[in-house]
C-alpha cells in the first residue's frame, strides 16, 4: 500500500505554506503503508503536470493533496471539486484565469473518493477541529483536486483520491487580527489520521 501526499509552495505573499510544512513531517510509513510526499508549485497547469508525473512514477493506492485555506479554523476535508479556474489573485507565475474550464471534456464536478466523514470524525476524536467542506474554491487548490479526480476517473478508477485544506500556522497570523490558526503538530496529526482512515 502506498500513499502519495502533496503540498503547495507558499503563495499570496506568505513565507510558508502550512500544507507543505506539515507533509514534510509525516512519517515515512503509517500502519504499514508507505508515505511519499511531493511539493507542488502554486501554478495553474504546472501543478497538475507534476502531480500526474508523480502518480505515474509512484503508482499510489491513495492520493491526498493538501492546501492552505487561510481564515478557516478547522481541518477542512473537501467533498467536491468543480471544473472551473477563476483566480482572485495571480498564481506564482502570474497566471490569473477567469471562468476557464480545467478540462473541457471533464464532468462539471467530481466528488472525493476518500472516506471524508470517517476522516472528520477521527480527527475530531483527537481533539482537533475538523469539518467537511463543500467548496475547494476556484484557485489552484480546486484546480489540483479537480485534476486529480479527473485523472483518477479516466486512468486509475481504483485509486482513492481527495483534498484537505488546513488553516494558517500561528506564525502566519501574528499581524492578521482575529484570524484563526492551528499548530503545525496538530496539522501533522490530523493528516496522519486522514491517511490512517484512507488506507482501511
Amino acid at each position: 500500500m502506498k500513499v502519495l501526499v502533496t503540498g503547495f509552495e507558499p503563495f499570496g505573499g506568505e513565507k510558508v505554506n502550512p500544507a507543505l510544512e506539515a507533509i514534510k513531517l509525516l512519517p515515512k510509513e503509517i500502519k504499514g503503508a508507505q508515505v511519499v510526499v511531493k511539493e507542488l508549485p502554486t501554478v495553474f497547469g504546472k501543478s497538475l503536470d507534476l502531480l500526474f508525473k508523480a502518480i505515474e512514477e509512484e503508482k499510489p493506492d491513495v492520493v491526498i493533496s493538501v492546501g492552505q485555506a487561510g481564515g478557516r479554523y478547522a481541518i477542512s476535508v473537501e467533498r467536491v471539486a468543480i471544473n472551473v479556474d477563476d483566480a482572485r489573485i495571480p498564481d506564482n507565475e502570474g497566471n490569473q484565469p477567469v471562468d476557464q474550464p480545467i478540462f473541457p471534456d471533464g464532468e462539471n464536478a467530481y466528488f472525493s473518493t476518500l472516506p471524508i466523514k470517517r476522516i472528520v470524525e477521527a480527527i475530531k476524536k483527537e481533539g482537533i477541529p475538523a469539518e467537511i467542506s463543500n467548496t475547494a474554491g476556484t484557485y489552484v487548490c480546486n484546480h489540483v483536486m479537480y485534476g486529480l479526480l479527473y485523472y483518477a476517473s479516466k486512468k486509475r478508477p481504483e485509486m482513492k483520491a481527495g483534498f484537505i485544506h488546513v488553516p494558517y500556522l500561528f506564525e502566519q497570523v501574528v499581524d492578521k487580527k482575529n484570524t484563526p490558526a492551528m499548530g503545525l503538530s496538530e496539522i501533522v496529526k490530523a493528516l496522519t489520521v486522514a491517511i490512517e482512515q484512507s488506507i482501511q
